[in-house]
């Protein structure tokens, strides 16, 4: 694993540009590691501006940062859904990692039915990942670091946020805490429901 320069790699990333593959692979390796240490349900505080799904509209990307404000001046919680359909995946996962990366407190990021190998692979991001790197390792990448990926959070214990919805089968909060996230979405049951 090669070392990496998250300040440069962000700044690169602003600018539109592709990260090197063995800088993805450090990148997700490392995003693996901060995300793993966060529970199932993220508690946090206001002011937070929430961003629903971005589907790989890098540019939309970049004018919510402009109008919103960058991290670490402002608080950000994206609700999923980061890649598939639009043309600039790669790089909107790439620039929400690494500003995870770089400031863990400031950026949250939560799971969404498409952080799955099997929906980006007929959506789009798989097709990306191969037309610009030419291979599959990338892809895996980050579709390995979507397992890691909090599930919830709570604003200020009393604004409950999930990609999805609610789901019959959990009724408060804490059960929420039990699930195991860290692998591919099942097709049915309450980590279904909520992504």
């Amino acid at each position: 694993m090669c070392s990496v320069d998250v300040d440069q790699c962000i700044a690169q990333l602003y600018t539109g540009a592709l990260l090197p593959e063995a800088t993805v692979q450090t990148v997700c390796a490392l995003a693996r590691q901060v995300l793993a240490e966060e529970p199932n349900v993220v508690r946090i505080s206001a002011p937070v501006t929430v961003v629903g799904d971005v589907h790989g509209q890098f540019h939309d990307l970049l004018e919510i940062f402009h109008i919103g404000g960058k991290c670490p001046w402002t608080n950000y919680l994206f609700l999923g859904d980061y890649v598939d359909r639009g043309n600039h995946s790669v790089e909107t996962i790439s620039l929400l990692l690494c500003l995870k990366l770089r400031y863990p407190q400031r950026i949250h990021l939560l799971r969404g039915n498409h952080e799955s190998r099997n929906i980006t692979k007929t959506y789009g991001f798989y097709a990306e990942c191969m037309l610009k790197y030419g291979s599959a390792g990338v892809w895996r990448d980050f579709t390995d670091v979507f397992d890691y990926l909090a599930l919830a959070v709570v604003i200020d214990e009393s604004i409950f946020c999930v990609h999805g919805g609610l789901s019959p089968s959990i009724l408060h909060v804490d059960q929420l805490m039990v699930l195991d996230r860290f692998g591919e979405i099942p097709h049915e049951g309450a980590l279904a429901d909520i992504l």
